[in-house]
């Protein structure tokens, strides 16, 4: 008797998970397998009979991993909606931005959100351990992907979450050195290594491939001169845009070139200082093409939509930001975006105006490298109590 179905991946040469939906005949209960010989072995008995390719889909199997972090929002549009942050760069506290917006999420409009880190070996947090993030189980049971990684080479074991979401047509949101999640070395042997920035079998990797672009340059001064968001006329009626006045970041504009199916919401003002108020900079420079210009003729793109369709054949809708340092956070112009681009995400509709004020104390350390708070362990950030 059929009693259910059930998917697993199947690992073509190149490590690309595949989908196959596996049909499961006879009693009993399946949870899990990757492969169909996995399926087998799972289901003992039970007859497995492989049907047809189709979109991936997985019977996520509970999950409580030391080392996450969970705020839970009691209500609101997002109660029942279960966001993922992956939090893992050396450079722009993500360790710090990711827990202040799944707060903001969960405390003002109600999601799930659960915090992953770059983890070291003690439990602390430590963006420069790329190849610990505990926890990426919960992606199987998320409704988005808000990512902030720099160069991550995690295993097969934990890599293998990540590419189911992504295959299954999930929506992703990435901020700033996402473009540059993933970095395999030289003769690296995972199945997936084509989502490294420098792969030559998938040019770019994930970011340029899927976000829109990868690593190319700091188009600003880094660290010396800021960025002012400036919305094309094209894209000011955008619902993701609703309620967006200023936005400004201390982190630099740059030098990206999304591909033409890439819906630019905003661009990027090159400042002469690292204040809000100061003027554009009239700096030339060249670009990875050669092209010499104004820093600000035209001025690069920092925020972009796409609308993906992937290798299994499912779409994914993608924000990307090359903003979204701990410090950009402080802007209020910048939050409601980033909540808005949820609300999009997930398929909720945006309001006029929503609360994205800022949760509890949140002083965010400067970008730099070597500067996070050492000895932090994930559940030092909990919450007791939603503030009210």
């Amino acid at each position: 008797m059929l009693v259910g179905i059930f998917l697993g991946a199947l690992l073509l040469p190149g490590g690309w998970p595949q989908p196959v939906r596996l049909q499961v005949l006879g009693p009993g209960n399946v949870t899990r397998a990757e492969t169909p010989a996995e399926a087998s072995a799972t289901l003992g008995q039970l007859s497995v009979k492989l049907v047809t390719p189709t979109r991936l889909l997985y019977q996520p199997k509970p999950w409580k991993v030391p080392g996450t972090l969970e705020y839970d929002g009691r209500s609101g549009p997002g109660k029942g909606k279960h966001i993922v942050f992956l939090a893992g760069d050396e450079e722009y506290r993500s360790e710090e931005a990711l827990p202040q917006l799944a707060r903001i999420l969960a405390f003002r409009h109600g999601f799930k959100c659960t915090v992953l880190f770059s983890v070291n070996q003690d439990g602390t947090i430590d963006p420069n351990t790329r190849n610990n993030e505990p926890g990426l189980e919960a992606l199987d049971s998320a409704d988005l992907c808000v990512m902030l990684l720099r160069f991550r080479e995690w295993p097969d074991a934990q890599m293998k979450y990540f590419a189911h979401y992504y295959l299954a047509g999930k929506p992703i949101i990435a901020l700033r050195t996402s473009t540059h999640a993933f970095d395999f070395s030289n003769g690296s042997q995972s199945a997936f290594r084509k989502y490294g920035w420098r792969s030559k079998e998938w040019p770019g990797g994930f970011g340029r491939q899927v976000l829109g672009e990868t690593w190319v340059s700091h188009w600003g001064d880094h660290g010396r001169q800021a960025t002012r968001g400036i919305v094309p006329e094209a894209a000011a009626k955008d619902s993701i845009l609703r309620g967006v006045n200023e936005i400004f970041g201390t982190t630099d504009v740059y030098e990206a070139a999304p591909p033409a199916d890439a819906e630019v919401l905003v661009r990027g003002q090159v400042l002469t200082g690292m204040n809000p108020t100061d003027p554009p900079a009239t700096d030339r420079k060249k670009t990875a093409q050669g092209v010499e210009q104004r820093v600000n003729e035209p001025m690069m793109p920092v925020v972009w939509l796409r609308r993906r369709k992937n290798e299994a054949g499912n779409v994914n809708k993608i924000l990307t930001t090359t903003m979204g340092a701990a410090t950009d956070l402080l802007n209020e112009g910048l939050r409601r975006l980033l909540v808005n681009g949820v609300y999009w995400a997930v398929g909720l509709k945006i309001p006029k105006r929503m609360n994205v004020d800022l949760v509890g104390d949140y002083r965010p350390d400067s970008f730099g490298f070597g500067a996070f708070r050492k000895g932090v362990k994930p559940a030092d950030l909990a919450w007791k109590e939603p503030p009210r």
